[in-house]
């Protein structure tokens, strides 16, 4: 049987997200391996210029990939451009407007407890070091923005974007949290021609999941180990979106294990 046709694949591998105008929610827990995690786009033009709903029991985390718009949360608003981001806390009624164009991405997961309101324009991830810095070696050099990670207050999610050098893995050295985070990778800004191939696994002689990956596509880590890589002369670029299970107490960025044998060294 082809790996893309197993089952648990099924449920892993989410194609051409970025497909429709209006808001679509693509990953839910009752569609995929996620206990906790949802994502969706919100993509708008001068057709379809907004749209609105209430979160109800979910924390969300809005990231603007493309164009301009506005948010506004419960009657608060504020200006997006590129690589901006809010966290917006449950039971929350949200509009997003544009005048043009512009690409959402939108994470969100249910809490119990209700967390502070933060709209986190990218100028100033930007220049912390502490957000914005470069990671890795030779062969797996990449770009790491963390927009909503310990410079927030939330209940489960972490939010955040890679890009790679061309032709180079990230997520490297191999390792995985599963304990206590699930994660999402969400491919963007890989334009024709350019792939990656995404692996997630506990055994590697026997993988869950060995899969081509192109802008639009999303893939879920609720377990194993999840390296990825890009084609000679293209970028590997992703969003990536963690969701604690226990709330609060497992939201904790950079805990993880690595894969025996390989080592930060």
């Amino acid at each position: 049987m082809n790996m893309q046709e197993q089952p648990v694949a099924e449920k892993m591998v989410f194609r051409n997200t970025n497909g429709h105008l209006g808001r679509n929610i693509s990953v839910t827990p009752t569609n995929s391996t996620s206990r906790h995690l949802c994502y969706g786009r919100i993509i708008l033009n001068r057709a379809t210029p907004s749209v609105s709903f209430n979160n109800g029991d979910h924390e969300t985390a809005l990231l603007c990939l493309s164009g301009s718009g506005t948010v506004q949360v419960d009657g608060e608003s504020f200006g997006f451009a590129q690589y901006d981001s809010i966290y917006i806390p449950r039971s929350s009624t949200i509009e997003v407007r544009t005048a043009a164009q512009t690409d959402f991405a939108e994470f969100s997961s249910d809490v119990e407890n209700r967390y502070p309101l933060r709209f986190l324009p990218y100028v100033g991830i930007s220049k912390d070091p502490a957000l914005k810095f470069t990671s890795g070696k030779p062969g797996n050099v990449r770009q790491v923005s963390i927009c909503l990670g310990r410079n927030i207050e939330a209940g489960r999610l972490l939010v955040g974007f890679t890009i790679s050098e061309p032709g180079n893995w990230t997520s490297w050295p191999p390792h995985e949290h599963a304990e206590m985070l699930e994660e999402m990778y969400v491919y963007f800004d890989m334009p024709w021609p350019a792939y990656g191939i995404q692996l997630v696994y506990n055994d590697l002689d026997h993988p869950e999941l060995v899969t081509v990956v192109r802008e639009g596509d999303a893939v879920l880590m609720s377990g194993g180990y999840h390296p990825n890589v890009s084609v000679p002369g293209h970028r590997i670029v992703y969003l990536w979106a963690m969701a604690a299970h226990r709330e609060k107490e497992d939201r904790q960025f950079g805990v993880f294990n690595v894969q025996r044998d390989f080592n930060l060294g």
